[in-house]
């Protein structure tokens, strides 16, 4: 691949979600991650949440052994995880604000006020060889912090633009557009990788995939929603040639 090709991570966690209904062994995760890998998906991203609402630990030792593109293992920043990541030693740890109560990750996790901890929780993992990305709003102030602490790679929440879009709030979701665009080019400025991701879609990826900074996009929900129609192959291949399409 080549370095201004755009990355596509496929988010497999709602494959987990739809299995964990039932509490039996089906649909397994593990094999829509193959799947995704097959339909050209360049990494898979799982998240494993404190309650293990989807995403099982046995689901991330599988995904260890089975996968042969990068594994992007998102979590909260405790202890907990950071043991988990220490033992496995994924490809890519990303940094994720996490509520119990919430129905995903509704925001950005706040570095600036958390910057002494975060600095300290993320060094052991960049020693192990994890590259360590920041899930973070599309905001100065937290780019700049997210720099300062030592991560090599950022993710900016895409769910404000694509929110706005599906509401038809034009203005609101040109100007979100504009702050992804913005910081996308000032965090590459400081050395930082740029990823993007949450909520993306058909209709709402072009014009973030068409940001020369950005490198990777993780899609997930949508993905896996839109594989109950046309199966997953196709929903990654669809995803895939508009993310190639809006880069040329």
């Amino acid at each position: 691949m080549s370095d201004t090709q755009l990355r596509l991570g496929v988010n497999i966690d709602h494959v987990a979600t739809v299995r964990n209904a039932r509490g039996g062994a089906y649909p397994d995760p593990l094999r829509a991650a193959k799947l995704a890998e097959e339909a050209g998906a360049d990494g898979i991203t799982a998240h494993l949440r404190e309650d293990r609402r989807h995403i099982s630990d046995a689901d991330i030792e599988g995904l260890m052994a089975v996968l042969n593109v990068p594994l992007n293992f998102e979590m909260a920043a405790t202890d907990e995880m950071q043991k988990i990541a220490l033992r496995h030693k994924p490809h890519a740890v990303c940094i994720v604000p996490e509520k119990r109560e919430e129905r995903t990750t509704e925001g950005g996790l706040e570095v600036a006020r958390e910057e002494n901890r975060l600095a300290h929780f993320i060094a052991p993992l960049r020693e192990a060889g994890c590259r360590v990305s920041i899930f973070i709003a599309a905001d100065m102030k937290q780019i700049e912090a997210a720099h300062r602490i030592g991560a090599q790679v950022i993710e900016l929440h895409t769910g404000a633009y694509c929110d706005a879009h599906a509401e038809g709030h034009v203005e609101e979701r040109d100007r979100e557009l504009e702050a992804l665009r913005e910081m996308s080019a000032y965090a590459h400025s400081l050395g930082l990788e740029v990823h993007a991701g949450h909520g993306l879609t058909y209709d709402t990826v072009q014009p973030v995939a068409a940001f020369p900074e950005v490198r990777e996009l993780n899609i997930g929900h949508f993905l896996i929603g839109e594989a109950i129609f046309r199966g997953l192959t196709p929903a990654i291949r669809e995803m895939r040639r508009l993310m190639d399409e809006a880069r040329a």
